[in-house]
């Protein structure tokens, strides 16, 4: 009886190595399902030559690979801080919610500083840990890693919230480290990708912008193209272009490309008052962080276009700048990637060479026509009137030869009719070497000028959008009324109002519309005529309408609507 425990022993035993061996096993197919997965991360992350595609897939394959509930890519900018920031396992709702991206300060920051894996069980108690921006999840658990290309750290993986409650661990750490090792050739085979479309887009943009001005292509169908090819390479939201007036004292957002273009075209912006103005005179580029707040730029920009960070650059050097390029991207966004606003720019210096090269192209040839017509004058001048003139002598001389009065008298009207030729001839010469006058104002200009009269009765200067044809399609006789309109418009807000902005909208189309909205105290009673009864016998004059909107305490909106067909046909009768 006594043997029967002994010989248990060894069984028990037994047991023991067989169930640490079926765990060792387990291990070891749970490793190979991991490092096979860490192949395959490898291989879907090498597959693909977008950059931003292949981010996100990183991104993305890291958070499978070690079972994380969020993760996400930052990548590296200027001065240390994250210039773009990719997370993944978030709903939009959240993505919505929250406040703003992170920067690159705190904990984040310190990967920056300090590339290397960082691996916590509560990132909250770190001592860099400076909280969550509002409307973030709550995060705990944390393992961060940098990505490297070459001796270059390029960006940084973070990691959060191990599925479970549980921590990252080692292992977890090993296979980051690999997949970020990959993730570093990956992202840098798609940034020599991403740099030659880069390259070959802004050639074929150049080459195209410089074919379309040096071929005698409008104007503004070139502008258009700059506009909307810079839209395509730099990765902005909106693209706009402000063109300076003839005095250069105000800048006018005559092109825009991207959601938001049409809020966008016909601004406004006071060369003295603005970011645009700025780079008008300096033809230096600046940046913006939050575009929409920023005091630097003009109010109807922040109203009007909708952008966070964003660059405004000169079309030209310093000096001769020929107009001012903004491009952005909406609020909550990351900045332009640098390489973009550096294409930008290049881009912007090469056609604005193509612009100057089309104006002196424009001046050659208008030369060439005047010298032509010079030359034609004193053909005329030399050659047919002295030999008309001659004819004419000739004639006259032979009239006393001439006998028969029929004939004399023939003569003597052949010889009036030469001088009447001569004259007109004389008159021809006088045309064709005379220039063109400078030409009336157009209506954009006298609408900046009646919104500059009016900017000391007002204390502030309205806000303007002009928005078509309107030198071309409005006649001098319905521009008379707009302009009249326009002014009684903004006497009244200026006397009767109380507001601190007014907004005028000047559109040009079938029919010119002006809106004129203020954020004064509000009319009491929108039916009493009083001053209101000018503005509406202008518009029914001309076949239009006006109709004001108010409220107490509400502000003002006056429009006021006239045809612009009708009138035409009506003149052309």
């Amino acid at each position: 009886m006594e043997t029967t425990p002994n010989r248990l022993l060894p069984n028990l035993r037994l047991d023991e190595l067989l169930a640490e061996l079926q765990v060792r096993l387990q291990a070891v197919l749970a490793t190979r399902d991991r490092v096979n997965a860490l192949f395959e991360a490898v291989i879907a992350v090498g597959t693909n030559l977008d950059i931003e595609v292949v981010l996100r897939e990183i991104v993305e394959a890291a958070v499978n690979l070690v079972d994380a509930s969020y993760g996400a890519i930052g990548v590296i900018g200027e001065g240390g801080r994250l210039a773009e920031f990719i997370p993944v396992g978030l709903t939009e709702e959240q993505i919505a919610g929250i406040d703003h991206w992170p920067e690159g300060r705190g904990l984040l920051g310190a990967l920056i500083t300090d590339p290397k894996p960082l691996r916590l069980p509560d990132l909250g108690k770190h001592a860099l840990s400076s909280g969550f921006p509002a409307g973030h999840p709550a995060m705990r658990s944390f393992l961060g890693v940098p990505i490297r290309l070459r001796d270059e750290v390029y960006g940084n993986l973070y990691l959060t919230e191990k599925r479970g409650g549980g921590e990252f661990d080692e292992e977890d750490e090993a296979l980051l480290m690999a997949l970020a090792a990959a993730a570093g050739v990956a992202i840098e085979n798609a940034r020599l990708y991403d740099e030659a479309r880069r390259q070959q887009r802004w050639m074929t943009a150049s080459a195209e912008v410089t074919r379309m001005l040096l071929s005698g292509a409008a104007l503004s169908e070139a502008l258009e193209l700059i506009t909307s090819m810079s839209l395509e390479m730099s990765g902005a939201d909106l693209v706009a272009l402000a063109l300076p007036t003839q005095d250069r004292t105000a800048l006018q957002i005559e092109h825009a490309a991207g959601p938001g273009a049409a809020e966008a075209l016909g601004l406004v912006l006071p060369a003295q008052q603005s970011a645009s103005g700025q780079v008008l005179t300096s033809g230096d580029l600046l940046s913006f962080d939050d575009f929409k707040h920023d005091q630097r730029v003009a109010g109807a920009a922040r109203a009007h276009m909708n952008l966070g960070p964003a660059v405004v650059l000169p079309l030209g050097a310093a000096g001769n700048v020929r107009g001012v390029l903004t491009a952005g991207r909406v609020p909550g966004s990351m900045p332009l990637p640098a390489s973009g606003v550096d294409m930008l720019s290049t881009f912007a210096t090469q056609a604005a060479i193509a612009l100057e090269l089309a104006e002196h192209r424009q001046q050659a040839e208008r030369f060439a026509v005047f010298e032509d017509r010079d030359r034609i004058a004193r053909d005329l001048h030399d050659l047919v009137i002295q030999r008309l003139y001659a004819t004419g002598m000739s004639l006259q001389g032979t009239l006393s030869l001439i006998a028969t009065p029929d004939v004399a008298d023939r003569v003597t009207r052949a010889v009036d009719a030469l001088d009447e030729t001569i004259g007109e001839i004389r008159s021809s010469i006088f045309a064709l070497q005379s220039r063109p006058e400078v030409a009336m104002p157009g209506l954009r200009a006298r609408v900046l000028a009646l919104a500059d009269e009016m900017t000391p009765m007002l204390g502030f200067p309205p806000m303007l959008q002009l928005v078509g044809q309107l030198d071309d399609v409005v006649p001098d006789d319905v521009a008379g009324h707009l302009l009249g309109a326009l002014r009684e418009a903004l006497s009244n807000v200026a006397r009767h109002a109380g507001a601190s902005k007014v907004d005028v909208s000047l559109r040009a189309g079938d029919d010119v519309s002006l809106t004129v909205a203020d954020n004064g105290s509000g009319l009491k009673d929108v039916s009493r005529r009083s001053g209101l009864a000018n503005l509406e016998d202008r518009a029914i004059q001309l076949g239009g309408s006006m109709r004001v909107e108010s409220a107490p305490g509400a502000g003002t909106s006056l429009s006021w609507r006239v045809p612009l067909r009708p009138a035409a046909a009506s003149a052309d009768g």
